[in-house]
């Protein structure tokens, strides 16, 4: 296993890490702001494993099939244990609301990765990989800033600046929900081929 997809694996090992420490802002606050650090460390290999990656050669299919699926979990996980302590969407002025828009946004977002991860399974039945696109990048870091400001946002909840944090941050999440939307359609119509049926062999005429 090469550097780049030790990395990869190193994201992964840190979700539970994240978990943890994000539920330890039952005691303290401030586990939530440090939730964010380490959310935040988590995300940034993704980032230095396809550096590496490109810049050595050491791109790999394992490689391309792992980061994505990294990338799903660890975002994945953040948005439903932040669901499960919603204080950062209680303190705008729309109230509870907030708790109903995010909640709109997080199971969009979980299922567009869910049917993306099925695409995959049926490319890779064919023996296909496919790699994510940029565009998928640029949803993937918007919402990685979305749960990182509304984890700030929890540790200050009920000043000012925690107001301020939450409002931007939520602002994000549905700007990252449009965009995992539309990278999703993107990313289906892209690879549309995945889908289509093999033509049988043809049979051998008679005599031949």
């Amino acid at each position: 296993m090469n550097l780049p997809n030790k990395i990869t694996l190193t994201r992964i090992f840190m979700i539970p890490v994240f978990v943890a420490v994000f539920y330890c802002g039952y005691l303290s606050k401030w586990c939530f702001l440090a939730s964010a650090i380490v959310f935040l460390l988590a995300a940034a290999t993704d980032a230095l494993d396809g550096y590496i990656a490109r810049s050595r050669n050491l791109v790999t299919n394992f490689g391309k099939f792992l980061d994505p699926i990294a990338d799903k979990v660890l975002v994945s996980t953040a948005l439903i244990v932040i669901l499960t302590i919603p204080t950062a969407f209680q303190v705008v002025l729309y109230g509870s609301l907030g708790i109903v828009a995010a909640g709109v946004c997080v199971s969009l977002i979980l299922a567009r990765e869910l049917i993306v991860s099925g695409f995959r399974i049926i490319a890779a039945g064919r023996n296909l990989i496919l790699a994510a696109d940029k565009f998928g990048k640029i949803k993937t870091v918007t919402q990685d800033l979305a749960i990182a400001l509304i984890l700030v946002a929890m540790t200050f909840v009920g000043t000012r600046a925690g107001g301020i944090l939450s409002v931007i941050g939520q602002v994000l999440l549905a700007v990252s929900t449009l965009l995992t939307v539309i990278s999703g359609v993107h990313y289906l119509v892209k690879n549309k081929a995945v889908l289509k049926d093999e033509e049988p062999p043809k049979e051998e005429e008679a005599g031949e």
